[in-house]
């Protein structure tokens, strides 16, 4: 510190010197930052390790101790290198001993290879030929395993001694068709006589194959003559190979069919005579003498064994897809539901002909019907099944339309006589309940609509026609007053019943338009008995046909003034009181609406009638004094009093 700041005092002291170089560098070194020399702070810190006390002569030996301990650490350097030299001495004799081994390991190498060279050569054509050999034994290896059969698998397609199929049986198949396949590759090598004599062994193998195989479907084909029955995984693929051989495959859905059919009609006996398993269900002929339960629950079996029939040959033939295997499927189906279609034809002919009745006939029609259209959705249209069942539809149709007009002869031959209230007569109300029952249960029916409506249209036929000719006859011998009222109550009967049930808008228009004619003439009976009643009939006749040639009105006998004015008098007690002069047969009308219609239009024809009568009056030409006096009152008035 002593040393720094006497150079400092020095340096101060001779400040005019500025440019001195001393001066200069002493400034740098006092302006230099040691935080940030990483070198000078490495040399402090090794410094630092050895100069222990600063003093003066510390400071003057600094020199000197560097140098030592630079001498130091060289001669320390000159040690450890110095072994590493014995080292490299050492490793460079080993290496010089290795190569001379070496090049005398090479001299004998060269004169081994001289004395072997015809033996190595001999040995790699060895082992070229041993590859190509090997070559050819994996071609042969793969040749035989492609083209030919395994030991196994002959043992597998020649059969056990109890004829059984497993499922290593269709493997080998396939393996077989698959070799006779490939050969055709074959033949379009070079290969062709190979190819010829293994396609001959494998066709004599497939051959073979099928006809055991055709053999064993057979055998459990004719073992399904049971009720409840199961297509086997074994069954079913044994049944998909033979769709190769066409006719093998027919032969053995025939034997399938044949059994099943055996079976079908077996059970179908059974349920009729001795029920399910355990009495349950019922045998069906316990319910013979209720015809409707007695043919539903035969058509019942037979939709309900066709439909399981069905499923069973779909899932014998898993890949009946195309059009030729639909068709074999359904004339497989339509063979196995024939047997039962001639004992359930005499049953339910029995059930027909026994003539249950018109209502129970048509349900029948309705039901036989119904299940025709839905067993036509499994079988074909010309399975013998839905042609039992189409005959026994139409021939319950047409015993049930003999009924009828058996019931419609009846009628019109004994036509009974009007009753004294003129109301329907009881043939009329038995018939309309017939009718109300069939049109019940044919709205109950579930046959497409469009036969529904044509049914309707000819069961409508067959018994309105002879009904309203009934009427008719029964009503000639009346007036016409009684007819017209007689005729309305039957018509509004029948329009009552058809109004319930659809399919009827037609018919319902037809009897409108007959109510509107008999209506017609009981209002022109109700208008001329009103006038009767208050002796204007005279007088309106007289007054419609006078013509002003014959003269004036009132010289015509019975045109007086007097007899004008008795008859209004008449007519205005009438007025006071209207329903007094309601005829008779308008009280018996059935229908309230119908009364009320007859009363408006009769009260019109009057109005209409009054008016003539009362301009005729009015008429100066007719040569009544003071007509006022005679008709007091005007046509609106009389209107407004009968309204």
């Amino acid at each position: 510190m002593s040393a720094t700041t006497a150079i400092t005092s020095e340096v101060g002291a001779d400040t005019s010197h500025a440019n001195n170089p001393l001066s200069r560098k002493l400034n740098k070194i006092l302006e230099t930052r040691l935080d940030n020399d990483k070198d000078v702070l490495e040399a402090l810190k090794a410094m630092s390790s050895f100069f222990s006390e600063n003093n003066l002569r510390t400071r003057r030996n600094l020199r000197g101790d560097i140098e030592r301990r630079s001498l130091t650490i060289n001669e320390e350097f000159s040690e450890a290198f110095r072994a590493v030299k014995v080292q490299l001495d050492s490793i460079d004799e080993d290496v010089s001993a290795m190569s001379t081994c070496c090049n005398d390991m090479t001299q004998r190498l060269k004169a081994a290879r001289g004395q072997t060279s015809d033996l190595i050569s001999k040995t790699t054509e060895l082992q070229k030929e041993s590859q190509r050999l090997e070559m050819r034994a994996k071609v042969a290896d793969g040749f035989l395993a492609k083209y030919q059969l395994k030991p196994e698998e002959l043992k597998i397609l020649r059969g056990t001694r109890d004829g059984r199929l497993h499922e290593d049986f269709f493997k080998a198949l396939l393996r077989v068709k698959q070799i006779h396949q490939d050969c055709k590759i074959l033949l379009r090598t070079n290969q062709q006589t190979a190819g010829l004599e293994i396609m001959e062994a494998m066709a004599l193998h497939l051959e073979t194959t099928y006809e055991r195989l055709y053999r064993w479907t057979q055998g459990e084909s004719r073992a399904m003559t049971t009720d409840s029955v199961e297509v086997t995984s074994l069954l079913a693929k044994a049944m998909q190979a033979l769709q190769d051989r066409p006719v093998l495959f027919q032969y053995s859905l025939d034997e399938y069919g044949t059994a099943r059919r055996t079976a079908v009609v077996r059970g179908f006996i059974d349920a009729l005579t001795r029920g399910g398993p355990g009495g349950t269900p019922r045998p069906i002929e316990l319910h013979s003498h209720d015809p409707l339960r007695y043919t539903g629950d035969m058509l019942a079996w037979l939709h309900q064994t066709t439909a399981s029939e069905k499923d069973l040959l779909q899932s014998l033939v898993k890949l009946a897809t195309n059009s030729d295997r639909e068709e074999e499927i359904q004339s497989i189906l339509g063979h196995i539901t024939e047997g039962v279609c001639r004992p359930f034809k005499v049953r339910v002919e029995q059930v027909i002909v026994a003539e249950p009745g018109p209502v129970v006939l048509y349900k029948l029609n309705n039901l036989i019907k119904f299940y025709h259209y839905t067993i036509a959705l499994l079988l074909d249209g010309e399975a013998s099944l839905l042609l039992t069942l189409e005959e026994m539809q139409l021939f319950s149709q047409k015993v049930f339309f003999n009924a009828l007009n058996v019931h419609a002869t009846r009628l019109i031959e004994k036509v009974e006589l009007p009753p004294a209230d003129l109301s329907p007569p009881t043939s009329l109300s038995q018939t309309l309940t017939l009718l109300q029952e069939v049109l019940a249960s044919h709205d109950s029916s579930v046959v497409p609509i469009d036969a529904r409506q044509t049914d309707f249209a000819k069961v409508l036929s067959c018994i309105l026609d002879p009904l309203l000719q009934m009427c008719a006859v029964s009503a000639s011998r009346l007036n016409t007053a009684d007819m017209a009222t007689y005729m309305i109550n039957c018509i509004y009967a029948i329009q009552t019943t058809l109004a319930l049930y659809e399919f009827t808008d037609e018919r319902l228009e037809m009897l409108d338009a007959q109510i509107e004619a008999h209506t017609d003439a009981l209002v022109n009976e109700q208008a001329s008995y009103t006038l009767a009643k208050v002796s204007l009939v005279q007088i309106y006749s007289i007054a419609q046909q006078h013509q002003p040639s014959e003269g004036p009105l009132s010289s015509v006998h019975g045109m007086e003034a007097g007899a004008i004015k008795h008859a209004m008098s008449k007519f205005d007690s009438y007025l006071a009181s209207p329903d007094s002069l309601i005829m008779p047969q308008c009280n018996l009308l059935q229908g309230q609406s119908l009364r009320e219609k007859i009363h408006k239009k009769s009260v019109i024809l009057i109005c209409s009638a009054y008016e003539l009568i009362h301009r005729a009056v009015n008429d100066s030409g007719n040569g009544y004094f003071d007509p006022n006096s005679i008709i007091v009152r005007t046509p609106d008035q009389v209107h407004t009093l009968l309204s």
